[in-house]
């Protein structure tokens, strides 16, 4: 599953005019009901509500990543919109909000989605990526920005897992262990991980 089959074009704005954060979530809502992938709106609509009152999903840089797991969702989605003039989300670093991306996950034991999830959630940390995305003129460019940074960023995966294969074992390796948390797991979890990642990488 690519990112692409969870974002459909009719659930993207590039031109989002919106003035707060309930207005702003309100507006996701009905972004995301566009794709046919909720099944009862309201109830959909106050699980978002209910998940923003636990902690914001403004995580800073002008990024906030609204989600909500629930049996109101049939098929996993995302919704994205840009807001040109930044809009308050309660962030994490007080800054105003202007890339939006809302997660719908179905309430099942099978998260298949959660692989594309957590990519999207990595590629959301690179300022190239979401430079671009804030710059796209169409649907269209938005997309291919999307798909262009999963390939890459697939590409990078796969020469991972084969220099692994080719290093010899260390024996007085370190091993290091991080616990990340989010109150549903979807998003933050995976930028957390990321973030650790690049820092040990930095580290040594």
């Amino acid at each position: 599953m690519k990112i692409r089959d969870l974002l459909a074009a009719e659930s993207i704005e590039l031109n989002g005019k919106v003035t707060g954060k309930k207005e702003t979530l309100d507006a996701m809502v009905d972004l995301m009901a566009k794709s046919g992938k909720i099944n009862d709106v309201e109830v959909y609509r106050k699980g978002v509500y209910a998940r923003e009152e636990e902690s914001t999903t403004g995580i800073g840089e002008g990024i906030a990543i609204p989600h909500c797991k629930s049996d109101s969702v049939s098929r996993p989605g995302l919704a994205a919109m840009v807001v040109p003039e930044g809009v308050d989300f309660d962030s994490l670093d007080g800054e105003k909000v202007n890339l939006i991306f809302l997660i719908a996950a179905p309430n099942t034991k099978e998260n298949v989605h959660l692989d594309v999830l957590s990519k999207l959630s990595v590629l959301l940390m690179d300022e190239d990526f979401t430079t671009n995305l804030r710059n796209a003129k169409t649907v269209d460019e938005f997309l291919h920005v999307i798909d262009a940074a999963e390939a890459e960023k697939d590409a990078e995966e796969e020469k991972k897992e084969e220099e692994k294969k080719a290093e010899a074992p260390v024996s007085n390796g370190k091993l290091i262990l991080a616990v990340t948390g989010c109150p549903t797991g979807i998003a933050h979890t995976y930028m957390a991980a990321e973030a650790l990642e690049k820092k040990a990488k930095e580290l040594g």
